[in-house]
């Protein structure tokens, strides 16, 4: 009875189309996120509770398989990266653990493979075995003790040029691959290892190679799994993975324009230095990036419209008033709307990144992409936590319970926070490379002093997103010089240079994403037709930048740009950006193209009490009555 579905099954959301969806979705939605939503409607993805861990992996697997039955195959999606993001962001709602497996299935395996061993015949069949989720791909470049520092990684593949063949092998515990994919035995897999390739008795640097791990009826000769400790909520098999001499044929090597073997069977490097042949081996990791950021702002979005339609419902004492819905509470404002807010921001971010990702498809990476992608993904899961947290506390005890996703929501999101790349490192390097650009002069500090316009408590009203967008792009290159000009006359160490500044650096690169997603704000909303649109999303548009400056008002109250009397108006402007928002509070979400029938969860229901009661079987007075099964 528990477990009986909650809601009717439809692929059709149901929700006309909005100039806001429309700017969310990048005009995409119809061509490449309907269908892929409506699959999460079939009863596997109905939650399931009391499962073992095994039993909890191996659901996530045979939901895998749904969606890639439902779907064009990988390799057809891996020549449209729209839907490749599109499936991270909409795979996660219902079991964030088949975002997990599906996207590194696609992305970093086969995608791998693809880049790497593009037109080679010779292995044309573990493509098709792939293509066809005949096995599933794990990526194993982590290791245990050197965790996002792969290019240290100590995984060795030793090229034997007499038999043709290499031999895999883990020289110590520290070198096992982590986190990967690898504990149930009897699912196939067949992996991408990293390694350090080693022939003519020279290091040849990190590769990544074919490597059968199970083959349905165990673990093949030499490889030795042992299964990671169980992680709240993520039903997956992570596992330690041990290589003993384990022999890898030669035409398992994904060299692409890494090198090659001579006529004599030698191995030859291709062009260019280690570094060069590393970054190419990661081909896969800014779309894997896109897709992290594209996972997050789902669940984000999901968080923020459950605790906001919970919100509209759930009544509670208003002084004087008698019982209101705790949305009218200007607290309950106060925690929700900013979390809107930054949900919209990182989407258009998001939106952004894409976009520049996708203009530059097949050619080398420039630096200003490889940046805007790093930011764009660390902030996104770090801000998508932030909205997750607060919006399973605004939902008091009922965010607890997984069947409202909200807890399982915050789990995902903070293992996104290290997914490809752990993001302070990641923000770190980032921040690094731009104080040491070549080009400091392109974008010149104004002297400091008060600003011509800051926010003010009518900020909300007026032109706020401008003039905080101007304060935000003052602080990103005043910390930028700042940091180039103490690493300039530090006389000690690169590091100790590095060091004294990395925490400024890093507040530097966090700027910078905060004001490209307030200037795609200004873009999106001059894009759109619709008054109502406009005046909502210019709305969420001041209250993310009031936010954002409040965030630092002290130092731009040091330097400056704001006034005493500014800073202390803040917490009134911010207040008053939530009243003018309330109204707009369902045309905002409704934008997200969600639903209380695709999100099963009790409390996004109009009538919760009763969704709740069928989703745990209980009975009352009414019980014998039918119950309506949706908002």
């Amino acid at each position: 009875m528990a477990n009986a579905p909650a809601t009717p099954r439809h692929g059709d959301d149901g929700i006309p189309g909005t100039g806001l969806s429309g700017l969310l979705f990048d005009e995409e939605y119809e061509e490449t996120h309907h269908d892929i939503r409506a699959v999460l409607f079939d009863p596997v993805f109905d939650p399931r509770e009391g499962l073992s861990p095994r039993e909890s992996g191996q659901l996530t697997y045979e939901r895998s398989r749904v969606l890639h039955a439902a779907l064009e195959r990988p390799v057809s999606m891996l020549d449209r990266p729209r839907r490749l993001f599109a499936l991270a962001e909409w795979s996660s709602l219902l079991d964030p653990a088949v975002f997990s497996v599906l996207l590194v299935h696609y992305n970093l395996c086969l995608g791998t493979v693809l880049d790497l061993g593009a037109g080679r015949d010779d292995i044309k069949d573990h493509v098709e075995e792939l293509d066809r989720l005949d096995a599933f791909g794990p990526y194993m470049a982590t290791e245990f003790g050197y965790g996002n520092n792969v290019a240290a990684l100590r995984t060795e593949a030793v090229y034997d040029a007499e038999s043709e063949v290499f031999v895999l092998n883990t020289p110590d515990a520290g070198a096992q691959k982590f986190m990967s994919f690898g504990a149930f035995r009897d699912i196939p897999k067949l992996a991408v290892v990293l390694a350090r390739l080693k022939a003519g008795g020279k290091n040849h640097g990190v590769h990544p190679f074919v490597v059968r791990i199970s083959d349905g009826d165990g673990l093949c000769e030499g490889v030795r799994v042992t299964p990671c400790p169980e992680q709240p909520v993520q039903g997956v098999d992570h596992a330690l993975t041990w290589f003993d001499h384990v022999t890898v044929p030669r035409r398992n090597l994904l060299h692409g324009d890494l090198g090659g073997f001579s006529s004599d069977g030698a191995f030859q490097p291709g062009g260019g230095n280690l570094r060069r042949r590393f970054l190419r081996t990661m081909s896969r990791i800014q779309p894997g990036r896109l897709c992290v950021a594209s996972a997050a702002v789902g669940a984000g979005k999901a968080s923020v419209y459950t605790a906001l339609r919970y919100a509209e419902t759930r009544t509670t004492n208003g002084p004087g008033r008698g019982d209101v819905p705790v949305l009218e509470h200007r607290s309950h404002q106060r925690d929700l709307f900013p979390a809107l807010a930054k949900v919209y921001a990182m989407n258009l971010l998001l939106n952004h990144a894409k976009r520049e990702f996708l203009a530059h498809s097949g050619d080398t990476a420039p630096d200003d992409l490889n940046h805007l992608i790093s930011v764009t993904k660390a902030l996104t899961t770090w801000e998508m936590s932030e909205v997750a947290g607060i919006s399973r506390e605004r939902c008091g005890a009922q965010g607890l319970f997984r069947v409202n996703r909200i807890a399982e929501y915050g789990s995902l999101l903070h293992g996104l926070v290290t997914a490809e790349g752990d993001n302070q490192v990641l923000l770190a390097t980032t921040a690094g490379q731009l104080i040491a650009r070549t080009d400091p002069d392109r974008h010149p500090v104004p002297p400091a002093g008060p600003a011509d316009r800051a926010p003010d408590a009518e900020a909300a009203d007026g032109d706020g997103p401008d003039v905080h967008r101007e304060l935000l792009r003052y602080r990103e290159e005043f910390l930028c010089r700042a940091a180039r000009q103490a690493m300039a006359e530090s006389e000690g160490t690169y590091f100790d240079a590095w060091n004294g500044v990395v925490n400024s650096a890093l507040d530097m690169a966090r700027t910078r994403g905060a004001r490209i997603a307030l200037e795609q704000f200004r873009a999106g909303e001059s894009s759109l037709t619709d008054a109502g649109d406009r005046t909502a999303l210019r709305l969420l548009a001041s209250l993310y930048g009031l936010v954002e400056i409040q965030r630092d008002a002290g130092w731009y109250l040091a330097k400056g740009l704001l006034t005493a009397e500014q800073v202390e108006g803040m917490p009134a402007a911010v207040d008053r950006c939530c009243e003018l928002l309330r109204p707009h509070a369902r045309r905002l979400i409704d934008a997200f193209r969600l639903s209380p029938e695709l999100l099963r969860a009790p409390i996004a229901f109009a009538d919760y009490t009763a969704a709740f009661q069928r989703r745990v079987g209980a009975l009352g007075p009414d019980a014998d009555r039918p119950h309506p099964p949706g908002p």
